[in-house]
C-alpha cells in the first residue's frame, strides 16, 4: 500500500484498514514463532503499512485540530 493508496481512504476505511493489517502482523508473527513463514519480508511490509496508516491517521488528526 502506498502513501498515495492511503492518502485516499475515508476516515473510516482508514481504521477497518489499520485493524485488519495490526491482525496480519500479528498472524504472521505467531506464524513464524509455530511454523515456517514463507516470506520473511510480509512482516516488514506489513509493518510499514501499519506505519503509514497511523502517519495519516495522525496527519488526519491534526489536521482536524488546527481547524
Amino acid at each position: 500500500m502506498t502513501g498515495e493508496e492511503v492518502r485516499k481512504l475515508t476516515d473510516e476505511e482508514l481504521g477497518e484498514e489499520l485493524k485488519g493489517r495490526r491482525a496480519r502482523v500479528y498472524q504472521l508473527r505467531t506464524q513464524s514463532v509455530s511454523e515456517k513463514v514463507e516470506d520473511n519480508s510480509q512482516i516488514v511490509r506489513t509493518r510499514r503499512d501499519v506505519a503509514r496508516l497511523l502517519t495519516e491517521q495522525s496527519a488526519r488528526a491534526r489536521a482536524k485540530a488546527a481547524k
